[in-house]
């Protein structure tokens, strides 16, 4: 593996790693948020009781996000130099402020709420704890701002004379679609991460016979909450679905391996077995219209296919090389207006020019063979995109039918009525993490060769250090993430398996 694909592995292994925190920080948050709401208007110390325990889960969690959010940050110094320095400008400003505003917001009502119960009001520490939701919530918003603007970079321009990207509109970059889109789904996805936390665990606690009332009332939050947010994720996800058809046309065409345009109005592949040797999808069952609403919101529009794609971008490249040779030219003459104005009627192409850099050094003498093959290299990894994308809906559609059923047993008193209904809870608790992980699959792959999308390819962000560097860091994160790993699992599985022992039972009817 050379520099480029090990410094793509470190990023994505402590990446996907972090995100099993993440989601759980969100959802948590909130339901915390929920469970004070209900202790300060009934004043039943039970549900003060069910604040503190899952509280406890959430402080575990929360510190393992941190300890692993740290070090991701760090990388694009030691590992991405180049990105850094290219795109710095734009993307360093929402991870500053998602610094300043929203994580020591956070880190402050972290030590309040688990530190002021007896120093502050009733009303006082819930404001405490809707505030740490907040700072949470503010997280990731800032995050995927900067991930969305890679994604769709919006409100910035190359400066030729700084030979960097410069933000130009910064309400821009701020309310990018993309990351709009991104964020509130995100974030749904979290909901839903920690309502089937909460529900498996109480599940477990009613199959054991123990912590009834309590698990009862954890159920009935997670149930409604859960299902909320799992009907929010598929309203949210076909927004981000459109926002993908019109800004990253070959993301959804490798998502559906469509190598050729569907005509309008397009069919979505439930199933099929994509051929890349042959170019089309074997055994495929598709659903009529759905494709076409989902990226065009119409049913006159084409999607465009992967072979159509491929074609725009070899263009683009002839374009991009236009505005990379004028820009030699005003390097050695920065004073000629003409050729500054020449470059800027270019200038949205040089990106594609730079995927030349892969296959020679001199681009500007690139042959039409070596434009086709830098074209070609748009195309992400189809199968990956494909599956991952499939079984991600498929999860969770799985999650909203076990959410309806949980909200009817918990509106009926039925919750302990069916054994089968807590097996499936128990066994449902994995499935969330493995959605929201290729949901980011999807994202980041679907994204590929692109650091950000039609600017720098990925080959041109990595730092100028040796492949024996990047491999001895990962062995060093692997063992040092496998150990936060042990750690977390140890201190969750005592947590729950020890419960909360000083809840104070309430009768079944009460509030």
């Amino acid at each position: 593996m050379d520099i480029v694909e090990l410094s793509r592995l470190q990023f994505a292994l402590t990446a996907l790693y972090h995100f099993l925190f993440v989601p759980l920080t969100l959802g948590l948050s909130i339901l915390l948020g929920i469970m004070e709401t209900v202790y300060v208007m009934t004043d039943n110390p039970i549900w003060k009781k069910l604040v503190q325990y899952w509280g406890v889960l959430f402080g575990i969690n929360f510190a393992m996000g941190v300890a692993t959010g740290i070090t991701m940050e760090f990388q694009f110094g030691t590992n991405w130099a180049y990105y850094s320095h290219y795109v710095g400008d734009v993307f360093g400003a929402p991870l500053a402020i998602e610094g300043l505003m929203a994580f020591f917001l956070e880190a402050t009502f972290v030590g309040l709420f688990f530190f002021a119960w007896d120093k502050l009001s009733k009303v006082q520490h819930l404001i405490a704890t809707w505030l740490l939701a907040l700072g949470t919530n503010l997280s990731a918003l800032w995050i995927l701002i900067a991930n969305g603007w890679m994604q769709y970079p919006v409100g910035s321009k190359f400066n030729a004379d700084t030979m960097r990207m410069e933000v130009t509109d910064f309400m821009a970059v701020l309310f990018n679609p993309v990351a709009q889109a991104k964020f509130v789904h995100t974030v749904s996805a979290g909901y839903v991460c920690g309502s089937v936390f909460v529900l498996a665990i109480s599940a477990i606690y009613m199959l054991q016979g123990r912590y009834r009332d309590f698990a009862k009332r954890s159920m009935t939050v997670a149930a409604s909450f859960g299902l909320a947010s799992a009907l929010c994720v598929v309203v949210l996800g076909d927004e981000s679905g459109y926002t993908a058809g019109q800004n990253q046309k070959m993301k959804i065409a490798a998502i559906e391996a469509m190598w050729q345009t569907e005509p309008a109005p397009a069919s979505f592949t439930l199933f099929g077995l994509p051929d890349l040797a042959a170019h089309k999808t074997n055994y495929e069952i598709k659903i009529p219209w759905v494709l076409g609403l989902i990226a065009t919101r119409s049913t006159d529009e084409p999607v465009p296919g992967i072979q159509q794609l491929v074609g725009e971008a070899q263009s683009r490249i002839g374009s991009g090389l236009q505005a990379y040779k004028t820009l030699l030219q005003v390097r050695k003459d920065p004073k000629n207006e003409a050729l500054r104005t020449q470059l800027d009627k270019h200038v949205n192409d040089l990106g594609y020019a730079l995927l030349l850099k892969k296959f020679r050094p001199d681009i500007e003498n690139a042959t039409p063979a070596q434009i086709g093959m830098a074209a070609a290299s748009t195309i992400p990894d189809v199968p990956v995109l494909f599956w991952s994308f499939r079984f991600m809906v498929g999860i969770g559609f799985w999650l909203i039918a076990l959410f309806a059923v949980a909200f009817w047993f918990s509106a009926t008193r039925k919750l302990d009525k069916f054994r089968w209904f807590l097996w499936a809870a128990v066994l449902t608790f994995p499935l969330p993490w493995i959605a929201i992980e290729l949901g980011w699959i999807v994202a980041e792959y679907g994204r590929q060769p692109w650091a950000v999308v039609g600017v720098q390819p990925t080959a041109l962000g990595v730092s100028s250090t040796s492949a024996g560097n990047v491999t001895a860091s990962i062995i060093g994160f692997v063992t040092f993430y496998s150990a936060l790993l042990v750690a977390d699992i140890y201190l969750l599985q005592k947590f729950i398996r020890l419960g909360p022992q000083d809840t104070i039972e309430a009768p079944e009817d009460a509030t």
